[in-house]
């Protein structure tokens, strides 16, 4: 997998005042390190950074990091956010071995329509919005796609019940419920009376039958 340049600056004055500056400029304030390396401090072009991550990979891209004219691979450790515009105010970069697993959060997205959920008048609730997965920087995968259309009322995903790509693991609780559903009790009664209802129904129609057989039985 290639990875994606991005071009990073040094020489940042660090404190709140010089980070202020920065962000001003359009320039995002962050470190790089990892890999027995001194951190760096640098800062990046925001709108070089949104290009560099506009992949399907996202924030999970991994990142040819060019810091006076050295390349460092990384990916996005941590991301800092202004409280109120939630704007990135600060990046970590993590410098990784592209042959040595790491472990990263990935984001879950469901598939499929759970008719007969809907039909119940419930929904599908996802439980999780991401899943810690262990992998290669090369093989970590854009998303995990959870298929919900054959779930009923009831039914849950687990972590057990979803096969992961190749090269990639997870040590989260095969237990943790990654999908169930929900329904309201007011469609969950109407789906009980729906039930008696229909077990009614089949006994009424037997009596009456039994009635019939005695009536031609007299004549």
């Amino acid at each position: 997998m290639a990875q994606t340049p991005l071009a990073a600056h040094t020489g940042r004055t660090t404190g709140s005042a010089p980070s202020r500056r920065l962000r001003r400029e359009d320039q995002i304030p962050a470190v790089v390190y990892g890999q027995g390396m001194t951190p760096i401090s640098i800062h990046v072009d925001r709108r070089d950074l949104r290009q560099a991550v506009s992949g399907s990979a996202g924030m999970n891209t991994v990142l040819d990091l060019r810091v006076d004219g050295t390349s460092y691979p990384t990916i996005i450790k941590e991301i800092q956010r202004h409280p109120v515009r939630r704007t990135i105010s600060h990046i970590d970069f993590l410098q990784v071995n592209l042959n040595e697993e790491i472990t990263v959060s990935i984001p879950v997205r469901l598939e499929g329509e759970a008719k007969a959920v809907l039909s119940a008048g419930g929904i599908v609730d996802p439980a999780v919005d991401t899943l810690d997965v262990v992998t290669t920087p090369n093989s970590i995968p854009d998303e995990i796609l959870i298929d919900v259309s054959g779930m009923d009322v009831g039914d849950v995903i687990r972590v057990a019940d979803i096969t992961l790509p190749a090269g990639v693991s997870t040590l989260a609780d095969p237990e943790m419920a990654l999908v169930s559903t929900l329904v309201s009790r007011s469609a969950a009664a109407a789906r009980e009376d729906g039930e008696d209802g229909g077990e009614g129904g089949e006994s009424t129609e037997a009596a009456a039958g039994d009635d019939s057989a005695g009536d031609d039985a007299s004549e």
